[in-house]
């Protein structure tokens, strides 16, 4: 039993613990959209002063987004080719674990499918494991600025960390906004 506890416990930590790390990312784009003229940018105040989230905040993934720009060969201008909006949302996510588990017996007798006999088995029930976490979508909107239309937008979805360590908070930011503006410039495949 202790063996089975010391295998067991540390791999549902890590399942658990690998679940809150990684950001799931959607990308959806204008098929119509030329995206290879499009090489400078600058943020969409508008836009940007609607979200939902801590001038901070807002701050530090704005950051992020210049420095993942940057590195893919765009340049800010005063004229730019696209504008950059982004907007938040958050829910509490509920998690709910049953462990439950256990082995049956064994029997013996003649003929098939019945038997008779002595069995042994034992088993747990340890009730249900219930945590919350904050779970967030980062939304990064590149606005055509000439015909102020919509042409890509990219969502990451993950577990906020609640946390009052500003470097891992920074860190997580960074790590959304990258994983985001990998999907970026979209993987137009010819039919």
């Amino acid at each position: 039993m202790k063996k089975w506890k010391l295998f067991v416990l540390p791999l549902i930590a890590l399942v658990f613990l690998s679940s809150c790390v990684s950001v799931r990312v959607l990308a959806d784009y204008d098929k119509e959209a030329n995206f290879n003229t499009y090489k400078t940018y600058a943020f969409y105040k508008t836009g940007i002063d609607k979200a939902q989230i801590s001038d901070l905040d807002k701050k530090r993934i704005l950051r992020a987004i210049d420095t993942e720009m940057t590195s893919r060969g765009f340049s800010k201008s005063q004229d730019p080719d696209l504008l950059v909006s982004i907007f938040t949302k958050e829910r509490e996510q509920v998690d709910v674990y049953n462990n439950n588990f256990g082995w049956g017996g064994y029997g013996w007798g003649p003929g098939w499918g019945w038997g008779w006999g002595p069995g042994f088995g034992w088993g747990g029930n340890f009730g249900p494991n219930v945590s919350t976490r904050t779970e967030g979508s980062l939304f990064i909107d590149l606005i055509d600025n000439k015909n102020k239309e919509l042409v890509w937008q990219g969502r990451g979805v993950g577990t906020l960390n609640n946390t009052k360590n500003i470097e891992k908070k920074e860190e997580r930011i960074k790590e959304f906004v990258s994983q985001i503006l990998e999907a970026y410039p979209p993987s137009i495949v010819a039919r």
